[in-house]
């Protein structure tokens, strides 16, 4: 990782990281406990990533499916994890958001001026498309960092948060994870790919979401018409 992703800070444990020797020393601590302790080590990285510690998801999801994937653990073992580990580190930073939103965006900007950017960002999407931003913001870079703060801080409904939470992560850990439990040892071209690609990848993940929300609701009011037909009948 690039040591100027210091600057967009992930809480205060970014200078830490750098005095310790720069995030790439601590994301290579993290590969090495998920090829020693395998899904245990997978899960709670996992949640460190979503609940905004700073971990690479573009890094650990690829690696988590190529470690998975030549441990012969089925892809539909690691996929459900992911997502259950990304959504109690997310309810983490919503909650934090809930109870104290306002104060901590406030000191993250202040102690990191940069992360102003992607802050204002999220408060757009958040503002543009409510519930739905909360889905698409998971596929977005640096949005995806601060979206849950902002929806708890914003008081969003926590069933509707986690629902769309649990779409939007389910996307993206999909995408990741199976691109890693593919490629196996060649699992570093996701992240690479990634970085070359990501301003035309995003578009597709973003239409990708909505596609699968619009589905979501129209199954769901096709339930409900179904059932005042019925009604109507008896």
């Amino acid at each position: 990782m690039k040591k100027q992703d210091l600057s967009q800070g992930k809480f205060v444990l970014m200078p830490i990281f750098a005095m310790l020797g720069g995030m790439e020393i601590f994301m290579d601590f993290l590969i090495n406990l998920i090829y020693e302790y395998g899904l245990i080590a997978m899960f709670f990285i996992i949640l460190l990533e979503y609940a905004c510690f700073p971990v690479s998801s573009e890094i650990v999801l690829p690696l988590s499916g190529a470690v998975a994937s030549m441990n012969h653990t089925s892809f539909f073992v690691i996929l459900p994890l992911s997502v259950i580990a990304g959504l109690i580190g997310t309810g983490i930073c919503y909650t934090v958001g809930w109870f104290g939103g306002g104060a901590i965006i406030n000191a993250i900007t202040k102690r990191f001026p940069k992360s102003q950017k992607a802050i204002n960002a999220s408060y757009d999407k958040f503002k543009e498309n409510g519930a739905a931003a909360i889905c698409i913001g998971r596929v977005i870079p640096l949005v995806r960092t601060y979206i849950a703060l902002i929806a708890g801080s914003a008081k969003l409904n926590p069933v509707t948060y986690f629902a769309a939470s649990a779409v939007g992560i389910t996307i993206w850990n999909t995408l990741l994870i199976g691109l890693g439990y593919v490629l196996r040892e060649n699992y570093k071209k996701v992240g690479e790919y990634y970085e070359r690609y990501k301003e035309n990848l995003i578009p597709v993940f973003i239409i990708c979401a909505a596609l699968l929300i619009g589905n979501i609701i129209y199954q769901i009011q096709k339930k409900k018409r179904r059932k005042k037909a019925t009604t109507a009948l008896r």
